[in-house]
């Protein structure tokens, strides 16, 4: 059995948990999130608690458990608090710039590249630091891959560092060339 799974989810004041037979509605301060629910589990509310339960004891409605556990602590956490992924922009010349829901990126390449942020997911620069860009919204996993895809424009080259990266990552850097000697 998932072991994560098991885990009560509490719910905190101001969330509206809406249970059908198939899906799940979170409502908060936030926004809304909805998730369908798998034929393996089932999900029960008491009080101010959730419960996910398997179906069967097969190893796929274990897994099934433990990820719809996860997905429902997510949304519940996401409708009142939010998620923030942070990027930083390192090298000569790279910047961004924010615009409405698109952000331009200046990376070196012979032409801006213009991102347009999916629905739900905000984008910013931060006002101190003007090469951080925030990334932030209530669903976990578009923010994630919303910040995964500006990424991906141009990820930190493993020689000076050069390019997009997630605050605090750490980046292997290898050494340069080493100077030619003599051949004898």
């Amino acid at each position: 059995m998932s072991r994560l799974g098991k885990r009560l989810i509490s719910v905190p004041k101001g969330v509206e948990i809406t249970l059908t037979a198939d899906s799940v509605t979170v409502k908060g301060p936030k926004g809304e999130l909805h998730f369908p629910l798998s034929a393996y589990v089932t999900v029960t509310q008491a009080d101010s608690v959730l419960k996910v339960r398997q179906k069967g004891d097969d190893s796929r409605a274990s897994s099934f458990q433990g990820l719809t556990r996860m997905m429902l602590s997510n949304m519940i956490q996401g409708v009142t608090s939010g998620f923030e992924r942070k990027l930083e922009i390192t090298g000569v010349g790279f910047r961004a710039q924010v615009s409405g829901q698109k952000i331009t990126l200046n990376l070196g390449f012979s032409h801006p590249i213009v991102f347009e942020a999916p629905k739900g997911v905000k984008l910013e620069m931060d006002k101190e630091q003007k090469n951080i860009i925030i990334v932030s919204g209530i669903d976990k996993q578009a923010v994630g891959q919303a910040a995964a895809n500006i990424r991906g424009y141009k990820p930190p080259e493993p020689y000076k560092g050069k390019g997009i990266h997630y605050l605090g990552e750490h980046i292997v850097r290898k050494a340069g060339k080493a100077a030619a000697g003599s051949k004898e």
